[in-house]
């Protein structure tokens, strides 16, 4: 600023009379900047969800999801969805392997992956078939194409928990052979990497999970996830949100650019 700040008024400068048929108006009431701030004061009340979307065969994915979600729902304005994929195998082929029902446990299908877009995060479950997810995850994930053609999933957190039968099973090539549907995508992964701290190194007894993610040994179906496992499954919950948290912005990507161009 120049001599003087500007902040006096100039002495040669005649002060300013409003005409009698002027309408006094006040720009910090005007029907555009309430509009604004009530869009401001929605934006602040509303809360980040983050899509709990799996394949559970026998249950022991849908047992850390919904562990998971309670993680994520501990985390101040942030809330977890939970959603199964379209199962691919006939009804009759699903009775001889002895799979059971889930018509009425409360979980939605995602029926249309363009419900995808409504998550401001994105965690994935699924068991393993020879160190690669389960071919329902699969075709779930072949099926967002268009979503890829236009990149609407780009710069969108997301990470991944699974299950495996034994302890070589594929804890960790599971989730890391799933990793290029993320890169295609865009999206940022999010691996737990040590962050549960002690409960990581404990060997005095048998735990699924590991750095990308959490896990559940499932062995020949009959054995339930243990409290670790679940308890991992927790707290990837809760780490998700929190990142999800450090990522969101009052204002969209889009806007972003604008108003840099």
């Amino acid at each position: 600023m120049g001599k003087g700040g500007g902040c006096f008024p100039s002495k040669n400068r005649q002060p300013s009379v409003a005409s009698d048929h002027d309408e006094p108006t006040n720009p910090s009431f005007t029907d555009e900047s309430v509009s604004a701030s009530a869009a401001a004061a929605a934006q602040l009340t509303k809360k980040l969800r983050i899509f709990i979307v799996f394949y559970s065969m026998y249950g022991h994915v849908e047992s850390l999801a919904r562990r998971m979600k309670k993680g994520v729902d501990g985390i101040e304005g942030v809330e977890g969805v939970l959603y199964r994929v379209p199962e691919t195998l006939e009804t009759e082929v699903l009775k001889q392997m002895k799979v059971p029902s889930k018509n009425d446990d409360g979980i939605q299908v995602m029926v249309s992956v363009e419900e995808l877009l409504e998550a401001d995060g994105l965690l994935f479950g699924f068991p393993t078939r020879f160190g690669c997810m389960a071919a329902q995850m699969k075709a779930f994930f072949d099926s967002t194409g268009k979503l890829w053609t236009e990149q609407k999933l780009a710069g969108v957190p997301a990470g991944f928990f699974v299950s495996t039968g034994t302890q070589g099973g594929g804890q960790e090539t599971t989730a890391w052979t799933a990793i290029t549907q993320l890169a295609h995508h865009g999206m940022i992964y999010v691996p737990i990497g040590y962050t549960f701290g002690a409960g990581m190194f404990k060997m005095d007894t048998i735990r699924g999970g590991s750095p990308y993610g959490a896990g559940v040994f499932s062995g020949d179906g009959t054995r339930e996830p243990s409290e670790t496992e679940l308890a991992l499954a927790e707290h990837q919950g809760k780490y998700m949100a929190l990142m999800v948290k450090r990522f969101a912005q009052p204002h969209s990507l889009s806007n972003d650019q604008q108003n840099s161009n």
